[in-house]
Formats: structure tokens, sequence, C-alpha cells
């Protein structure tokens, strides 16, 4: 192999250089996701034969088993999901005597996904998983090459397409924590929703399907980030509406923010208003008060996508798993007001 003058194996961006191109032009030729120009395509492919640049070096490290990384693609690092979720995969490959590489997708553009596939891809990695939690994560879930082995992370009972996956059931965690509230005599809940990152919210759907089976009014839902601000802005809009006994918060964040909104508009939450949330993150059984929630074990997520590389790395069959997230009943949910 062609060290390219820099004493090291050369690289995508070597390529590029050579041919006058771009990188993502470079990943869009070698990975054939999207039409490339003829006349494009040659100068590529004369710049991968002149640098003796070999693109599949993942697949034949695999199958020697010379290689112990495996990267991880993900639209974020910080929130809450995506912190535990990495922690939990992290422990699981360092357990399997592995290494994660974590490679921040910062948008769903295009070129931008394209260039950091190839980023991730150039890396001697054995295998992929994706975070499907935001439209970034989403995006390069379909833009990955289909010889790559990868498992797909995220939220649902299903997923589409022929990666295995490992999910945890949103939906289910909203059913439960609607019936919750109904069971406690409020005649509906009001939501205020997280947001939908390109696709229908699965959290949002259980609480709409509860309510419609129940034959319950379904009042038309708030919209906010995953800020506690962004539910403090939507609790005071509740706060000034009459007849307003419950909420589905969701995330815990956003319930906090609407139990301070609440709180300010001389409300009592749960004597007044019931409010729950979703995930359940350290700070919700000490919050005043503490916050009923569904709980998501987001390190048990990062285990069973990691259990499922495995399989696809030893060649074994991999389809999918799901799990749905548990009940915690605590304080700020309480008996229907009379309205």
């Amino acid at each position: 192999m062609t060290d390219n003058g820099a004493g090291r194996p050369p690289v995508l961006g070597d390529v590029a250089r050579l041919a006058g191109v771009s990188v993502p032009t470079v990943s869009r030729v070698l990975t054939g996701s999207k039409p490339v120009g003829d006349e494009l395509r040659e100068r590529v492919l004369e710049a991968v034969r002149e640098l003796e640049y070999h693109p599949n070096n993942a697949a034949r490290a695999l199958v020697s088993g010379r290689r112990s990384m495996i990267s991880v693609l993900s639209g974020g690092t910080a929130n809450y999901g995506y912190a535990r979720t990495l922690e939990g995969l992290e422990s699981a490959a360092r357990e399997a005597g592995m290494t994660v590489g974590i490679t921040v997708v910062e948008s769903d553009d295009d070129e931008i996904v394209a260039a950091t596939l190839a980023l991730a891809l150039g890396q001697p990695i054995a295998g992929v998983v994706v975070l499907e939690f935001d439209r970034p994560g989403l995006a390069a879930a379909r833009a990955l090459p289909m010889h790559v082995p990868a498992v797909m992370a995220g939220g649902g009972s299903s997923r589409e397409g022929v990666h295995p996956y490992a999910l945890i059931d949103e939906a289910a965690g909203a059913r439960a924590l609607t019936e919750h509230l109904l069971k406690l005599g409020h005649r509906t809940v009001h939501h205020v929703a997280g947001p939908s990152e390109g696709k229908v919210s699965p959290r949002t759907e259980g609480w709409r399907e509860t309510l419609v089976a129940h034959g319950r009014e379904v009042p038309e839902p708030l919209h906010a980030d995953w800020r506690p601000q962004s539910g403090y802005d939507a609790g005071m809009r509740l706060a000034a509406r009459d007849g307003v006994t419950a909420v589905l918060c969701g995330n815990d964040d956003i319930a906090i923010g609407v139990i301070s909104a609440l709180d300010d508009g001389g409300l009592r939450v749960p004597q007044d208003v019931s409010v729950v949330g979703f995930d359940d993150q350290p700070y919700a059984n000490f919050w005043k008060p503490s916050l009923t929630t569904a709980r998501q074990d987001f390190d048990d997520l990062g285990v069973r996508a990691f259990g499922q590389l495995q399989r696809l790395m030893a060649g074994e069959a991999a389809t999918g798993s799901v799990v749905a997230p548990t009940l915690v009943v605590r304080r700020s949910s309480g008996p229907a007001r009379a309205v």
C-alpha cells in the first residue's frame, strides 16, 4: 500500500486531494449512495488506484479478526438518553475487549452526513451502532452503506429496513402514563410533546391512542423542545386554560418546567393539576413534588445494541430487541379535582 509520502496509509482525504474533489464526493463514488458523473467518478477511481487506497478495510479486518473498535454515530452526546446509551455501549464493549469511537453527526444535511460517514468508516472499525434519537441520526442510518455491519438503536416498537435494532417502546410508556392518570379520575390528559425529530413521536401516539380507546377528548398537544424553559412556556399557557387537571410531558425536563409554571400561575401539583414526565432522570425522585414518570433504561439499550452487533460481527443472525419503559409512580400525580 502506498503511504502517500506522509508515513501512513492513504485516507479518504488523500484521495479527495489527488482527485481535486471533496471528501463527500469521494464517499459517494465509493459507496454508491448517490449518482456521480462519469468523468468525476473516473478521477476518483484513478486516485484510488494510484494511492492503492482500500475503502473496505473495516470489512477485511472483521474477517481477519484483527480490529477491535466499533463506531457510534450520534446526533449528540450531552442529553440524558444519549449519554446513558453511550455508557451502556461502552461498558459492554469494554467487557468484550473492544473500544468505542464516537462520531457526532452535526446535521441531517446530505453533504455533512456523507462527510461524517466518510470520517467514521475511514477508521479501523469492525461495525457501527447508529443512535436514531434525532434527525441527524436518522439521516446517518439512511445513508449508511449496506455492506457495513450495523445496528440501529432508538425509540419505537419496530423498525423498517434490513438492519437489526435495539429499541425502547416509548408508545407503551406513554400508554401506561395516560392509563395511570385516567384511573385517577381525570377526564382527559393534556400533552406537552417534545420534538418529533422527523417522524411521528411514539410518545404522542401512545397518549393519543389511549385517550381514543377510552372515548375521551383528545386535546390539541402543545409543542416544546427538550429544555425546561420550553416546558415552562407551555406550562404558562396551560395555567391560563380552564379544565386542565392532568398533563403528560415529553420528558422530565419539560415536566419540571411545566410544574414551575403552574406554581407561578397559582396552581398546586398534584392537588390542582397532575404532571407526569418521561425518562426517569436522576433528579426525578428528588424534585418537589417527586416526579411520576416512565423509566427508560438507556444503559440497557446500549448493552442490547452492542449484543446485536456482536452477533453480526460473529456472522450470526441478528434481528430486533424491544423493551418497554417502566411506570414509576411518585407524588406529582394524584386524584382529579372537581372542575
